[in-house]
């Protein structure tokens, strides 16, 4: 009976943790912070193959959208600090 009732919560934990492990962790999104229009937003870019040094770039948001990067998408992953 005690080997039966020590099965039963045992399963019992494999699959609450099982359950728990599946679901997502909600992140917040936060966009980059609000400056004006002159502030430099430095993000970290992709090394050049055969580097393994991180490269950082500074420019405004109109600088990154020319290139096709959404700031505030990207500024969580990448985001440094904002001149300006």
């Amino acid at each position: 009976m005690a080997l039966m009732e020590l099965i039963l919560a045992l399963g019992t934990i494999v699959a609450s943790s099982a359950a728990s492990a599946t679901q997502p962790e909600s992140a917040p999104v936060a966009g980059a912070p609000a400056a004006g229009p002159d502030a430099r937003y430095c993000m970290r870019i992709e090394a050049i193959t055969g580097s393994r040094l991180e490269e950082l770039k500074c420019w405004t948001r109109a600088e990154w959208a020319e290139q096709g990067v959404d700031v505030d998408k990207e500024w969580a992953k990448e985001g440094v600090t904002v001149i300006g």
